[in-house]
């Protein structure tokens, strides 16, 4: 029996699991609020309570992982593997980066689990690559090796946003004013789509309506208001902000894939993909991802996904404490 664990700022998801015929067999599992317990542990040692302790565990955690310890910038807490292991009578910890534990997730997804935004071509043992915007931006690669992938962890969310056009450009000279480091998790990520709204807000002369100004300050998430009112065309800003979005996404999502030369496909995760999946399919996404000049051809050839499956981390850490042991 193994623990896997998915944690993130707002929430964590455990879950208890074993290997079974069917590959993985999570008979137990729970989602916390993260802010609600002061740490790792204690939140792990509730969920425990009347189970024995497992064989591993695995938890992917929202930011870089060195030296087996993360300190996560959305999450209060300091998590060591060293750590770890002690509280659960020695049992091997793997703490890793969330979009780690993603990437070998996505390689256990059912065909349903997914949705096509680009068929392209097989390439039989390709890298792949995983990009996700959510409350941030994560990015991971699947690099093949002899069969199998190892995931390749990254930070490339908070690289150098490199805008395409007039208007990214100014987006870019309006996220470095507002930020001092304009990242492409500043414009691809929840936050990210408000960031595009505001800039347009502010670049244009159209009034914002009522309702929508009301929708907005009462919101806890500005960015899913604003998403809802562009995929029910009622206000042209928020269509305009949605569709920048999604062209960001096309062209980072591309400049991923040609880094680790992923012609396995790539696949998107995170929770933003799903909900506006109709302007995904509008053809904005793609358009960007080909948009690379002497290369466009390859690129055309690359199959992308979309990963409808919102336990495709926890899925990945579970199979990982499970190789842990060797099963």
């Amino acid at each position: 029996m193994i623990l896997a664990g998915d944690i993130g700022g707002t929430k964590t998801h455990l879950a208890l699991c074993r290997r079974s015929d069917s590959g993985l067999d999570r008979f137990a599992d729970k989602i916390y609020r993260t802010r609600d317990y002061p740490s790792l542990v204690t939140v792990c040692t509730e969920f425990l309570k009347g189970a024995k302790s497992p064989d591993a565990l695995c938890f992917g955690v929202p930011g870089p992982v060195i030296g087996g310890r993360s300190h996560a910038t959305n999450v209060a807490w300091a998590m060591e593997q060293p750590a770890l292991s002690a509280a659960f009578a020695g049992r091997p910890v793997c703490l890793m980066n969330d979009l780690e534990a993603t990437a070998y997730g996505v390689l256990h997804l059912a065909e349903n689990e997914t949705i096509v935004l680009q068929a392209g071509e097989h390439h039989p043992d390709a890298n792949c690559a995983v990009i996700a915007a959510g409350t941030g931006l994560g990015e991971a690669a699947l690099i093949a090796q002899d069969g199998r992938y190892r995931a390749l962890a990254s930070e490339g969310g908070h690289a150098d946003f490199a805008p395409r056009g007039v208007d990214q450009i100014n987006l870019m000279k309006f996220l470095a004013a507002e930020f001092g480091h304009a990242s492409y998790e500043r414009a691809l990520s929840g936050p990210g789509l408000t960031n595009i709204y505001q800039f347009l807000k502010a670049s244009t002369p159209v009034s914002e309506p009522s309702w929508l100004s009301d929708e907005l300050n009462s919101a806890h998430d500005p960015a899913a208001v604003i998403s809802q009112a562009a995929l029910a065309n009622r206000d042209a800003r928020c269509v305009q902000a949605l569709e920048m979005m999604v062209a960001i996404y096309g062209a980072e999502a591309a400049n991923l894939a040609l880094k680790v030369l992923a012609l396995g496909g790539v696949y998107l995760g995170g929770g933003i993909a799903p909900k506006i999946l109709p302007m995904l399919q509008r053809g904005g996404f793609v358009s960007a991802f080909n948009d690379k000049g002497r290369l466009g051809g390859m690129l055309r050839t690359i199959p992308i996904r979309v990963v409808l499956n919102q336990d495709a981390g926890l899925i990945g850490a579970a199979y990982s404490a499970l190789a842990m042991l060797g099963e």
